[in-house]
């Protein structure tokens, strides 16, 4: 443990998920007060991670976290966007609405709300960072042989609006960056045997992505070693992208 963080006040959204869960605890060693946000399973963080359950598609359940966060101290809160679902191998001909909403509902609306929401606070009282996590789906491949279009589509969206929102808010000291990891060792992708050779085979380091090594690239992002980082997208996928 470090006081790398201390004094910083961090929220991070998806926390109960793998990597979300690790980027909490990571940062919570380094000295930050941590907020995770996630719609449910955040009793898995450590107890000194501040829990707050919130509907990342639901604008008033966003509003409404933000505002409590702040109720009582106004230290600044940089954040962290962790949250999103994939559609689990749907051809894009079978695609329902339902799942297509569902899905660009938590990756992009909510990415964009909470940004919003966070990204307001931070403006009023000096600037801060944002890191989103997005993924090598987003720009760098074409996921195989799985099918997620719309996923890859919703990560597409959020590079684009990470650096949209580093033009807009950087002049202003809102530092927004992203994270864009390729296959990490998470429960979800554990569930996904069948598909690791194939994975494995074409990522240039033969191996996955730990979730030390993604949250140590969001700390950097976060920390004053990125100062000069605007707009930046860190892809993380042990080469998969260069196959």
């Amino acid at each position: 443990m470090t006081d790398r963080f201390a004094g910083r006040r961090i929220a991070v959204t998806g926390a109960a998920g793998g990597i979300g869960a690790a980027i909490c605890a990571s940062l919570l060693d380094e000295g930050a007060r941590v907020h995770a946000l996630d719609v449910k399973g955040l009793e898995v963080l450590p107890a000194a991670v501040d829990t707050v359950e919130v509907d990342l598609t639901s604008e008033e359940s966003v509003v409404a976290a933000v505002r409590r966060l702040y109720a009582t101290d106004d230290t600044p809160i940089d954040l962290v966007t962790c949250a999103g679902i994939v559609e689990n191998d749907v051809a894009a001909e079978d695609m329902p609405m339902s799942l297509y909403d569902a899905v660009m509902g938590v990756n992009l609306r909510g990415v964009f709300m909470t940004c919003r929401e966070f990204g307001r606070e931070l403006l009023v009282r000096g600037g801060g960072a944002i890191v989103n996590v997005a993924s090598m789906s987003g720009n760098a491949v074409v996921n195989h042989p799985q099918r997620q279009s719309v996923y890859n589509t919703s990560k597409a969206g959020v590079s684009a609006l990470t650096r949209s929102l580093a033009v807009e808010w950087g002049p202003r000291g809102v530092r927004v960056n992203a994270v864009s990891p390729g296959y990490v060792d998470t429960p979800l992708n554990a569930l996904k045997k069948h598909m690791h050779d194939k994975w494995l085979g074409e990522t240039v380091l033969g191996r996955f992505g730990t979730l030390r090594e993604i949250s140590a690239a969001v700390q950097y992002l976060l920390s004053e070693e990125a100062a000069f980082c605007c707009g930046t997208e860190l892809l993380i996928d042990g080469g998969f992208s260069l196959r």
